[in-house]
């Protein structure tokens, strides 16, 4: 069966820390989506070669970045490739990747699955995203904090370009059940 007729669409979920991801995600999966998580790549091989996280999140950080240097810019990507391959094996039409960080990626999968990729970026005002991130349950960051995640990923990770790139954009500063409401209108618009 040829790509053409296979019918798959993935929908890709990117925006800074503190814009929504997680929330929007947890709502795709909600619908019964299955997900393949980037972040899961980088934890199952800290976990393979014994690396501990730290609840700061600086260990995964500074793998993050390491693995990237060492092992290519795309190693994570092939990794979620894999596994989006698999599901697409088993069936599965519709598939959610939740955390493209770079650019390498964002072009690595457009290659990958040609026609297939819908990069959704949810935005919000950086004072309002700080916010939001500050009070967080799980991994808060002060304003210090988050400033410099934000110039690490931008710097380090290309992380602008599949935002700025993305195929549709929700400005997420309302309500979780407005910024659900805008995703499923979304779907809807894109027949996932």
């Amino acid at each position: 069966m040829s790509k053409e007729d296979r019918d798959v669409k993935i929908l890709a979920v990117v925006g800074m820390s503190g814009s929504g991801k997680s929330v929007a995600v947890d709502h795709l999966t909600s619908l019964g989506y299955p997900k393949v998580y980037f972040g899961g790549m980088i934890y199952k091989e800290m976990e393979r070669r014994g690396i501990e996280r730290t609840p700061d999140g600086e260990s995964e950080k500074h793998f993050r970045e390491m693995i990237r240097e060492t092992e290519g810019k795309d190693w994570v990507v092939k990794q979620v490739i894999e596994e989006t391959k698999n599901l697409i094996a088993a069936g599965q039409k519709r598939i959610v990747l939740d955390g493209v960080y770079s650019w390498t990626e964002y072009v690595t999968l457009k290659k990958e699955f040609p026609g297939e990729m819908i990069f959704l970026a949810l935005v919000l005002p950086k004072k309002l995203r700080y916010k939001r991130v500050a009070a967080r349950p799980e991994r808060p960051f002060n304003h210090n904090e988050i400033m410099e995640r934000d110039r690490s990923e931008i710097e380090n990770l290309e992380k602008g370009g599949p935002i700025a790139a993305a195929d549709y954009y929700i400005l997420n500063t309302g309500t979780i059940e407005e910024t659900n409401a805008k995703l499923d209108e979304i779907l809807k618009e894109v027949e996932f």
